[in-house]
Order: structure tokens, then sequence, then C-alpha cells
């Protein structure tokens, strides 16, 4: 039988990840964990950024997500600097963790980090179990 567990879990962790595991479409439904930038997170608009600005954040965002502790604590003190960048060794590199460390970089540029939706407890009696609340 074709359908094996492992073609059925890569189809569930697909699901996972709402409309962009199918598509890039720009008009994409905003389907995924509202968490992410797949979710209700990614609806929000970039405003008073400069081109500038954006590049800093994706330069910060490599820098973070390299896996170099060094890298990392260069931005959590503000003290990187652009050709930093070069010394990241791209075998280490998790691409996805560079554009969710660039949009909460962005969010911090424009005053809105964390910008996610209200967590609210499912079971007041486990503080480990949360849903969260989108309010669209």
């Amino acid at each position: 039988m074709k359908n094996t567990i492992s073609t059925t879990l890569m189809k569930a962790f697909k699901n996972v990840q709402g409309s962009t595991a199918r598509s890039n479409d720009r008009n994409r439904p905003y389907d995924g964990q509202p968490h992410t930038d797949d979710g209700i997170r990614g609806k929000t608009l970039v405003e008073g950024l400069t081109m500038r600005d954006i590049r800093d954040c994706f330069i910060k965002g490599f820098l973070q997500a390299s896996g170099d502790e060094e890298l990392y604590n260069l931005v959590e003190n503000d003290d990187w600097l652009t050709d930093d960048i070069y010394r990241v060794n791209l075998n280490n590199l998790d691409p996805i963790a560079v554009a969710q460390s660039m949009a909460c970089e962005i969010e911090k540029m424009m005053g809105i980090y964390p910008n996610v939706p209200k967590l609210t407890a499912v079971n007041p009696g486990n503080a480990d179990v949360f849903e969260t609340y989108g309010g669209d």
C-alpha cells in the first residue's frame, strides 16, 4: 500500500503549516498557527520602516539563526555589524529561523513585539495547557 505512515505524517506536518505548505500565492489565506507568519501574526502590515531597516532586520535574523552563540549575543547586545553576516557557517543555518527572527526584529523596530495572539488557559489547574485567541 502506497499510503505509508511516513506519507501520512508528512501530510499532517504540511497541514500544520497551513496553505504555505502548498502555495506561495500572495493571496493565500493566513491559516497557519496563529503565532507564526503563516497565521494571523502574518497579517500585520509593516509600517514606518525603511528598506535599510528591513535589511538590518534580515541580517540580525540571520545572525540569530546561525547557531553561533557569539553572533547571537552580538545581536542581543546591539553590538553587531553588517559584515558579521560573513562569519556565519551556512551549514549550521536554519533558514526558517532566519525568517522568524527577522519578523521578530521587524516587530521590535515597529514597537509591536511580541505581536502574538493572547494566550488563555484551557485548564486553569494546568498552567502548561494554553490555546490562542486570534480575535478575528
